[in-house]
């Protein structure tokens, strides 16, 4: 077995004994042969949930190059029987599904927002939302026990009170991680309530729809008793998401700062920055690993980058480099990521 091969057979195993596969290690497994798509390489493995059982199917890729032991997040198996024929066939079917199920969940944009007493005003919210952005509900549009449901040039948009706090102190934790607001942790302590905000497109691209829900997340941080917005991996700021929120009413270009979240973390090596919100968009998480650039640097840097993939639709790839000049000439890499969860594209900076 080539190293490649052990790491791809290794991340089937582990793939199978979560939840999402068997549960539990497959009683045989083995390397099946391999295939190339989309210039990948991906290997099919067979296996057994029990010593007497069927051979089923699995796969696991894709792998830029020969060497590279980190695969894209390719790793699935409907548990359908292994038929050499069409293996390789069947193999490409459940790759084609998991980039389509990754297609749908971009531009699906989702936030807490977090309420220091148990209230939830729908009717103030609807004449912030007509008077900053002219956005309006029609009279039959659904409204009944705390919840909003309309839709809107080609979105619908939901707000959910629910009348108690983030379970499990989730959004206290990650208050703890906004450095532009240090009282974030002790403000976030007192909500007792939150409404959940969503948008969901229809047709329309996860640029378009990450404006949308900015639009709505900021409307509702206008009433009285909204304190925080938790979403991207932290929580935002009323004035400071309101303020950036404004920006839109100028056509100052895409709300980065509403919707991404850049986060940074001091190690031994240097500081280090990750990104948390461009899935949605549809794009790659990015990471910066132990950089020597000052904080300010870095994060200004990964936020150009970020707008840059975002308002022109950029695709970034391993093996690639980047650079805002001729001479600049940053390395890309995807590997599993350090300071996020799944796979991210790292930057050499």
């Amino acid at each position: 077995m080539t190293a490649q091969q052990q790491a791809a057979t290794q991340a089937m195993i582990d793939w199978l004994e979560n939840d999402d596969g068997l549960g539990k290690r497959p009683s045989r497994i083995e390397c099946a042969g391999q295939f190339t798509l989309n210039e990948m390489q991906y290997y099919l493995f067979r296996f057994k949930k029990s010593l007497l059982g069927k051979w089923l199917l699995g796969v696991c890729g894709g792998y830029s190059n020969a060497f590279e032991t980190e695969h894209c997040g390719h790793v699935i198996s409907d548990m359908q029987p292994y038929e050499p024929a069409t293996a390789e066939r069947q193999a490409i079917a459940m790759i084609d599904k998991l980039n389509a199920d990754s297609k749908e969940l971009s531009g699906l944009f989702t936030g807490f927002v977090l309420l220091n007493s148990h209230e939830c005003d729908l009717e103030r919210l609807k004449e912030i939302l007509v008077q900053d952005w002219n956005i309006s509900c029609s009279p039959e549009d659904e409204e009944s026990e705390g919840t909003l449901v309309f839709e809107t040039d080609g979105f619908t948009l939901a707000v959910s009170f629910i009348d108690a706090p983030v379970p499990d102190g989730e959004a206290e934790h990650y208050a703890q991680g906004n450095y532009t607001w240090r009282e974030a942790a002790d403000v976030v302590g007192t909500h007792v309530a939150q409404m959940i905000v969503a948008v969901f497109p229809r047709g329309r691209s996860a640029l378009e729809s990450g404006i949308m829900y900015t639009k709505l997340a900021a409307s509702c941080l206008k009433l009285s008793n909204a304190i925080g917005l938790y979403s991207s991996g932290t929580v935002f700021q009323p004035e400071m998401f309101v303020e950036a929120a404004d920006l839109l009413k100028s056509d100052e270009g895409f709300p980065v700062l509403n919707l991404v979240y850049f986060g940074l973390v001091r190690s031994e090596g240097g500081m280090s920055a990750y990104t948390c919100g461009l899935k949605p968009l549809g794009k790659d998480e990015i990471e910066i690993i132990d950089s020597q650039a000052s904080p300010a640097e870095l994060r200004d840097f990964l936020m150009d980058i970020a707008s840059y993939v975002v308002e022109y639709d950029v695709a970034l790839h391993d093996g690639e480099t980047i650079g805002f000049t001729a001479e600049q000439k940053l390395p890309i890499t995807r590997s599993a990521g350090v300071y996020i969860a799944g796979e991210s594209l790292k930057i050499g900076y």
